[in-house]
C-alpha cells in the first residue's frame, strides 16, 4: 500500500497547483488511480474497524467524499479539493452516531473527530451537559493518556469571554468557551507511507471513541 499511496499523494500535490478542469481531464487516469488507492485504504481500515465500531453494511462508497468542491456559496471557485477524505461510521458520511474522519493530503493528513460546526441548539446542549458536572466527564476524556498521546488537547474555535448564561469563574469555563470541539491527529507523508498505517489509524480511532461517545450521548441520546 505505501507505493500506491505515494501515487495518491503525488496527484494531490499536483492538483493543488493545477486546479482546473482542463488539467483534471488531461490527468483523469492519474486521478482514477489515486482515488482507487485511497478507496483501498478506507476498505482496509473498515475491515479492521470492528475493534472500534460495528459498521453494519456500510460500504466504502458511502464513506468517501467526492473530490469536487461545492463552490455555490464560496468566493473560491477552484473546482477540486487537494485532499481525499472519508467518514467511517455506521452509515458513512450520513452517520448520525459516532464517526471518524480520515484525510489524506500531502503534509497534512489526519484522523479527526468531534463537533465541527454545531448548530446553536446543539452548542447549547453541549454546554449545558458539560456545565452540569463541572466538565468532569469531558475533562477525564481529554486528559486520558491515550487521548493526549494521539491528540494532545481538544482543539477548536473559542470565545474570548464566558458564553451567555455562564460565569467567568465557572469550574469548566475553559471547556464552555469552546464553539468547536475537535480532536485532530496529524500525520506526515512518512506516516501515510508506513506499512502500519491501517493499524495506526485504527488505534487512533479507538483512542478517539470516548470523545465521540461523549458528544453523541449529548446530541443523540445513545
Amino acid at each position: 500500500m505505501p507505493a500506491a499511496l505515494q501515487v495518491t499523494l503525488d496527484f494531490l500535490e499536483d492538483i493543488r497547483f493545477n486546479n482546473n478542469r482542463i488539467w483534471f481531464q488531461d490527468n483523469r487516469k492519474r486521478y482514477d488511480a489515486a482515488q482507487a488507492n485511497f478507496n483501498q485504504l478506507i476498505e482496509a481500515i473498515m475491515q479492521q474497524f470492528g475493534e472500534v465500531e460495528d459498521l453494519g453494511r456500510t460500504t466504502v462508497k458511502e464513506c468517501v467524499y467526492r473530490i469536487n468542491r461545492d463552490v455555490r456559496f464560496s468566493k473560491d471557485k477552484t473546482p477540486y479539493k487537494f485532499h481525499m477524505g472519508a467518514v467511517i461510521g455506521n452509515g458513512g458520511r450520513k452517520s448520525t452516531g459516532r464517526s471518524y474522519y480520515i484525510q489524506i493530503q500531502p503534509g497534512e493528513s489526519m484522523v479527526a473527530g468531534g463537533v465541527y460546526m454545531p448548530e446553536a441548539e446543539q452548542l447549547k446542549r453541549i454546554r449545558a451537559a458539560t456545565a452540569s458536572d463541572n466538565g468532569k466527564r469531558l475533562r477525564a476524556i481529554i486528559n486520558h493518556a491515550d487521548f493526549k498521546r494521539y491528540f494532545g488537547a481538544m482543539q477548536g474555535e473559542q470565545l474570548k469571554s464566558a458564553p451567555k448564561g455562564y460565569s467567568s469563574d465557572h469550574a469548566a469555563i475553559d471547556l464552555l468557551r469552546h464553539k468547536q470541539f475537535l480532536a485532530m491527529h496529524m500525520m506526515n507523508d512518512a506516516d501515510v507511507l508506513s506499512d502500519d498505517l491501517v493499524t495506526h489509524v485504527v488505534a487512533v480511532c479507538k483512542a478517539l471513541k470516548p470523545f465521540e461517545a461523549y458528544f453523541n450521548d449529548i446530541l443523540n441520546g445513545s
